[in-house]
C-alpha cells in the first residue's frame, strides 16, 4: 500500500486490464501511421527513408523489450523518472523526467494539428488550430472523467484506427504501383548515390514518429491489475502490431502515385487515396472521418501519459506539489491533466517561438517531442545497465531478452539518432536543451520541498 493509500487520501486505481493496455500501446502511436511520418520522404525519397524506417523499427524493438524489464520491475506512474532515480539518483530522475514530460507534452499538439488539418479537408471554413483547440477540451474532459472509461475508449479507438488503416491499403490496393514508390525513391535521384545518406539521416526524427510515445504504457503501471504479467503482453503485442502497419501503410501511400505530394502534409493518407479514388468518391470521405479515430487515439492516449508523467513529479515535489492532487470522484490526476494541455495549447499558437529552422510549425513540434524521447531512451537503457549491476538480486518479473545485446543495440541506435538530430536541428535542440535548464534551475531551487515530499519509487503498488 503507498502512502497516499495509508493515509486516507485518494489515489490512483489499479483497474486496467492486459487488453487495455494493448489498446493504449498501440493508440498512443497509432497517430505516427497517419501523419507526420511523410515528412521524412521531403529529406529522403521513399527508398531511403525505408533504410532509415527500418533502423528505426529495430531499435525500438530492441528497446521496447528492453524497457519492459524496468518497467515490471519498478511499476510506477513516473515510468523512466523511476527507472533513473533510482538508478543514478535525483538528477537522473530530474533529467529522465523532464525528457519524457517534453515528449509527452510536445508531441499533443502536434496530433491536434493534424486534427485540425483532417476537419478542414470535410469544413474548410474550420480554423484548424480552432480545432485542435477544441480537441484538446474535448479530450481532456474525458481522461478526468475516469480512468477506466479513458482506457475503455482508448482501446475502441485504436481498434477502429487499425481497421480504418487496412481498409485504406485495401482500397489502393488495385492502384499500386512499385515504380510510383520507386521513382526518385534516393532524395529525389532513381539510383542510390552517396548524397542520399545526409538525407536519410535528416529523416530520423519523422521515422521516430512511427513509434513515438509506446514507452507510454510505463506511465500506466499503477493502474494496471497485473502489471507483471499484462505489461510485457501489451508492449511486445503493441510493438509487433505497429511495425506491420509502419510497413503497409508507407509502402501502400507511396505506391499510390506522385508520392512527392504527400512529403510535406498533414493529411498524407487521404490525399494518396484521392489519386486512385478521385476526390469525390465515398471511399474518400470515410478515410477522412475514419483517419480521426486514429489521431483522436494517441491525443487521448498521451494526454493520460502526459497527465501521469506531470503527476508523479509533482508527487515527489519535482513540480509543484498542487499538480499532484487527485480528484476526489474520478480519482484522476486533473491538475496535471490540465496543466499539460495549457501548455500543448500554447504551443499550438507559438508560430513565432517553434516554426524555426525552415520547418513547418508541426514538423519542429514533432522534432522537440523526439529530442525529449531519444534522451530519455539513453537514460532508460543506462538505467538498465547500472540497475542490472548495482542491484542484481531486484525482482525482475520479465528480463530483457539476449542482454546485454539488446539493451546495447537500443541505447546505440539512440546515441546516433540522438547525434544525428543535434546536427540537423540545431536550433530546436537549442531550444529544447533550454528548457531543460530552466527545468534544472527549479530543480536546485526546490532541494528542500524535495525532502519533505518525497515519496518512494519502489514499490508503489500493493503486493510488489
Amino acid at each position: 500500500m503507498n502512502a497516499k493509500q495509508a493515509a486516507g487520501q485518494p489515489a490512483l486505481q489499479q483497474t486496467l486490464s492486459t487488453f487495455q493496455l494493448w489498446g493504449i500501446a498501440v493508440g498512443l502511436v497509432i497517430s505516427g501511421e497517419y501523419f507526420g511520418w511523410s515528412y521524412g520522404w521531403a529529406s529522403a525519397g521513399t527508398l531511403g527513408f525505408t533504410i532509415t524506417a527500418l533502423f528505426i523499427a529495430a531499435m525500438y524493438t530492441t528497446f521496447i523489450f528492453s524497457f519492459t524489464e524496468l518497467t515490471t520491475s519498478i511499476p510506477h506512474a513516473g515510468g523512466p523518472f523511476a527507472y533513473s532515480k533510482r538508478a543514478f539518483g535525483p538528477t537522473g530522475g530530474y533529467l529522465a523526467g523532464a525528457a519524457t514530460l517534453i515528449e509527452f507534452v510536445f508531441a499533443p499538439p502536434a496530433i491536434a494539428l493534424a486534427i485540425g488539418a483532417y476537419l478542414n479537408v470535410q469544413f474548410p471554413e474550420i480554423n484548424p488550430k480552432l480545432a485542435a483547440v477544441g480537441a484538446y477540451a474535448v479530450f481532456m474532459t474525458l481522461n478526468i472523467v475516469g480512468v477506466q472509461v479513458a482506457a475503455t475508449f482508448e482501446l475502441l479507438m485504436a481498434l477502429l484506427a487499425i481497421f480504418e488503416l487496412l481498409v485504406f491499403m485495401g482500397v489502393v490496393a488495385p492502384g499500386f504501383s512499385i515504380t510510383n514508390f520507386t521513382k526518385g525513391g534516393w532524395s529525389g535521384q532513381d539510383v542510390f548515390t552517396t548524397a542520399a545518406i545526409p538525407g536519410m539521416f535528416a529523416a530520423i526524427p519523422f521515422a521516430i514518429w512511427f513509434f513515438l510515445a509506446i514507452e507510454g504504457v510505463a506511465m500506466a503501471a499503477e493502474e494496471a491489475k497485473d502489471p507483471r504479467r499484462s505489461i510485457p503482453i501489451a508492449y511486445i503485442t503493441g510493438i509487433i502490431t505497429l511495425v506491420l502497419l509502419a510497413i503497409g501503410v508507407m509502402a501502400f501511400a507511396g505506391g499510390a502515385g506522385d508520392w512527392t505530394k504527400l512529403a510535406n502534409i498533414n493529411d498524407p493518407l487521404p490525399q494518396a487515396m484521392k489519386m486512385i479514388v478521385g476526390e469525390h468518391s465515398g471511399w474518400l470521405h470515410m478515410l477522412v472521418w475514419l483517419g480521426l479515430f486514429g489521431l483522436i487515439a494517441s491525443f487521448h492516449g498521451i494526454i493520460l501519459g502526459y497527465s501521469r508523467q506531470i503527476y508523479a513529479l509533482a508527487r515527489e515535489a519535482y513540480l509543484p506539489p498542487a499538480l499532484a492532487k487527485i480528484h476526489p470522484r474520478f480519482k484522476t490526476p486533473h491538475r496535471a491533466i490540465l496543466a499539460g494541455g495549457a501548455v500543448g495549447i500554447a504551443a499550438i499558437f507559438s508560430d513565432e517561438l517553434i516554426k524555426i529552422g525552415g520547418q513547418t510549425l508541426t514538423a519542429n513540434i514533432v522534432t522537440m517531442s523526439v529530442f525529449g524521447a531519444i534522451t530519455m531512451y539513453i537514460l532508460s537503457m543506462l538505467s538498465l545497465f547500472k540497475l542490472r549491476r548495482a542491484e542484481p538480486d531486484m525482482v525482475r518479473p520479465f528480463r530483457a531478452p539476449f542482454y546485454p545485446v539488446f539493451p546495447a543495440i537500443a541505447l546505440a541506435g539512440a546515441v546516433v539518432c540522438l547525434v544525428t538530430m543535434i546536427y540537423y536541428n540545431p536550433l530546436v535542440f537549442c531550444l529544447f536543451a533550454a528548457f531543460l535548464a530552466a527545468g534544472y534551475v527549479y530543480f536546485l531551487a526546490t532541494k528542500d520541498s524535495r525532502a519533505l515530499h518525497a515519496a518512494p519509487t519502489t514499490t508503489p503498488i500493493e503486493g510488489v
